[in-house]
């Protein structure tokens, strides 16, 4: 329900509830006062003229009426009219006959010696029979008929009841009904402010004190939503809001924490090969090359290190344009079994040189063609096989690469036996600058930027990238790419 209903309602509500009680105060005090019943007496006039008497009393009010009309002078005969008196009483009511300005008789119901002086005058042509009256405190219905004995004299026969006496009722009860009435008023009131108050004053409240507590820096709390309407929408809102701030705070201190690591990492990095290389040129500059064979070898020293730094800095600039989504992917259609071909062949030479055999499974039948970057992808083949080739420390490595492929994916597979990964840092192995060996020795790890490399780019092909890996057993990293159908591939480049 919108606070706008329920502000209609209470504010119809309370405007009803006081409307009625100034009503009624105002009516009990008058009658209390004056005892005059006018206004309630208009108002039971409605009813009673249409139907003052009861079903039994009005049938016997017609017997009565048919009397008239047909022997009227039988209405002077006391003991029949003492029998329909007798009748009328079961009902509540009573009998009254006149002649002229005489009494023929009067019931014991009524003991109202201002009976005559109240009742109507003479209306032969009863255009009236039916009415109301009251005596003092009392109230009286009656259905009357005017007709004229054989002697040509006026008479009337009335069928009478009395109501409730509500005025004198009012006056005895007057003092305990405005105390009530002034009660229901204070609950009523109560209980509205206390429904608009929990309906959204409260919420209100702890909006505000929300907005206190983010003011002053505090995100780990959680606004509780109460309801549905605009206020509980609005906490929702808000809720989402210091979620979505939470989330960024965490973001921001995880980024400013990896910043820290990535400035680190660099100047590790670069220090190592920085610091070789200023140590051989002052070995050098100060003789100690004092051989051609030993200038040779620290020349040669000097360029490794500076081709691994310019390697590093290639790696971290690649990466960072991946990670900013600024380096372009140039896509065509290639048959991966093709493209892995002649990658192996580029790398057969290096394997064989370290010393590591080789095996190449192609599980696919016939092409198996994809939308790649081929110098993108070739980069990615590269740091997968470099970064297995820097932990097989063992006498027989060994390297697979495996071609599996269904009607929807490409699975490329590279295995091997090295050292393998330890489990708690499986997760890790393609973040930026992670190396399972935590010492940074550019001896047994590169940059760090190798895997995570890999995985921008496979991301970039809209494929995954993920490793298993057992310690001691060996490590398998699984590439996997959307294989094209043969409508797609009639389009020519991706």
């Amino acid at each position: 329900m919108s606070i706008r209903l329920k502000m209609l309602l209470s504010f119809t509500s309370m405007f009803l509830i006081s409307l009625l009680f100034i009503l009624l105060t105002a009516s009990l005090y008058t009658i209390a006062a004056t005892g005059d019943l006018q206004s309630f007496r208009d108002i039971y006039k409605v009813h009673y003229q249409v139907n003052p008497l009861t079903e039994q009393g009005e049938s016997i009010f017609q017997e009565m009426k048919f009397l008239a009309k047909n022997d009227p002078d039988a209405l002077q005969n006391k003991v029949l009219l003492r029998e329909y008196d007798m009748k009328l009483r079961a009902e509540k009511s009573g009998l009254y006959v006149r002649r002229e300005d005489s009494q023929i008789f009067e019931s014991l119901t009524f003991h109202q010696p201002e009976l005559k002086q109240a009742l109507p005058a003479y209306d032969l042509n009863n255009y009236q029979i039916r009415s109301t009256f009251n005596i003092s405190e009392r109230f009286y219905a009656y259905a009357k008929f005017d007709f004229q004995y054989s002697d040509g004299k006026r008479g009337s026969v009335f069928v009478i009841r009395e109501r409730s006496p509500f005025a004198e009722l009012t006056r005895k009860l007057l003092p305990m009904m405005s105390l009530l009435l002034i009660g229901v008023l204070i609950i009523a009131n109560l209980l509205l402010f206390r429904w608009i108050t929990r309906s959204f004053i409260k919420p209100l409240h702890q909006l505000r004190n929300s907005a206190e507590q983010i003011k002053e820096g505090n995100l780990a709390f959680k606004l509780e939503l109460s309801s549905n309407d605009e206020v509980g929408q609005l906490s929702g809102a808000f809720e989402s809001m210091r979620n979505q701030l939470q989330q960024s705070n965490e973001l921001r201190q995880q980024d400013e924490a990896n910043r820290k690591e990535l400035i680190s990492n660099i100047s590790h990095d670069l220090r190592t090969p920085l610091t070789n290389i200023k140590g051989y040129i002052e070995g050098i500059r100060d003789g100690v090359a004092s051989t051609p064979e030993k200038m040779e070898t620290y020349v040669n020293i000097i360029h490794s290190k500076a081709v691994s730094m310019d390697k590093l800095v290639d790696e971290l600039f690649l990466y960072s344009k991946l990670d900013l989504n600024q380096e372009p992917f140039l896509f065509k259609v290639v048959d991966i079994v093709d493209f892995l071909e002649d990658s192996i062949e580029e790398l057969r030479y290096d394997l064989e040189d370290k010393q590591v055999a080789f095996d190449w499974d192609n599980q696919a039948t016939g092409p198996v063609m994809a939308s790649v970057d081929l110098d993108k992808l070739k980069r990615t083949v590269v740091n997968v096989v470099d970064n297995a080739l820097k932990y097989m420390d063992n006498e027989n490595k060994r390297l697979g690469i495996t071609l599996q492929a269904d009607l929807e994916w490409i699975t490329m597979v590279f295995k091997d036996n090295g050292r393998g990964i330890p489990e708690e840092a499986l997760p890790h192995v393609f973040e930026r600058f992670y190396r399972a060996e935590q010492s940074r020795n550019s001896s047994t790890g590169g940059s760090g930027l190798g895997l995570a490399i890999a995985r921008q780019i496979i991301d970039g092909h809209g494929g995954f990238i993920w490793a298993n890996s057992k310690p001691n057993i060996g490590t398998t990293i699984y590439i996997q790419l959307k294989r094209l159908t043969n409508e797609e591939t009639g389009n020519g480049n991706g």
